[in-house]
């Protein structure tokens, strides 16, 4: 039973979402499974939407110096477009929106955050390590921008699960208050309740572009962060 706005975000709520959990998840990588040419002998014309997805994402790899990770195109590419698919899925009436829960969002940056760090240590520590004092700073200051370099790296995987999380959260939250008071106007006051419905079904507009908007940031974080890595080379 919802009890107020902040219920919808209760996984305990949605006896359906424990019942439909495999069939949410299929929905949700289906779409970077069907995707693969090897499934196609000729692709269908409607999967260039996708696809255009997929370019844009190695595109922004490729202006980076993270090309030079041959492997991290391949996992942050349809990273990108799940993370897309499982927001959009979230702004389906009575469904569990995954990406409002840290859970979610920790799952995926944690994991990707430390595997760059672990991989430039291993590859290169000493370059890995010198990442940690800006080049050109003064002997004196060293020590100082070593802590706060280092505290800045820490929190990465921090701030890319609660920007993610937070701002979706929001979203649904403004959205539901919406609803809200759309419901009490219906009987009250009907001109209110037109312009807030008016107003909900262009903030919902403005919510999928959220969604893209997002996903596109937690990618895009991820492509920078790996510009530190020392070259391989």
């Amino acid at each position: 039973m919802m009890m107020d706005i902040f219920s919808t975000f209760d996984p305990f709520n949605y006896y359906s979402f424990y019942k439909f959990s495999p069939l949410f998840w299929t929905m949700s990588l289906l779409p970077l499974i069907l995707l693969s040419s090897n499934y196609w002998m000729t692709p269908p014309p409607s999967f260039w939407l996708p696809q255009s997805i997929l370019s844009m994402a190695y595109d922004q790899v490729k202006r980076t110096f993270s090309i030079h990770l041959k492997s991290l195109a391949s996992v942050l590419c349809p990273l990108f477009l799940l993370i897309i698919v499982v927001n959009l899925i979230g702004m389906i009436p009575y469904t569990l929106s995954a990406s409002s829960h840290l859970l979610f969002s920790v799952t995926l940056a944690l994991p990707l955050w430390f595997s760059l760090i672990l991989s430039g240590f291993m590859s290169k520590p000493k370059t890995a390590t010198a990442n940690f004092l800006p080049s050109g700073a003064p002997a004196w200051l060293a020590p100082a921008l070593i802590i706060i370099e280092t505290i800045s790296v820490m929190v990465r995987p921090i701030t890319l699960s609660v920007r993610l999380a937070a701002n979706m959260s929001a979203g649904h939250i403004v959205l539901g208050l919406m609803g809200m008071y759309c419901a009490a106007a219906f009987a009250s006051s009907p001109s209110s309740m037109i312009s807030l419905l008016l107003i909900q079904s262009g903030y919902t507009i403005f919510e999928f572009g959220i969604c893209c908007i997002q996903a596109y940031i937690f990618f895009l974080l991820l492509t920078l962060y790996a510009d530190e890595h020392p070259p391989l080379k």
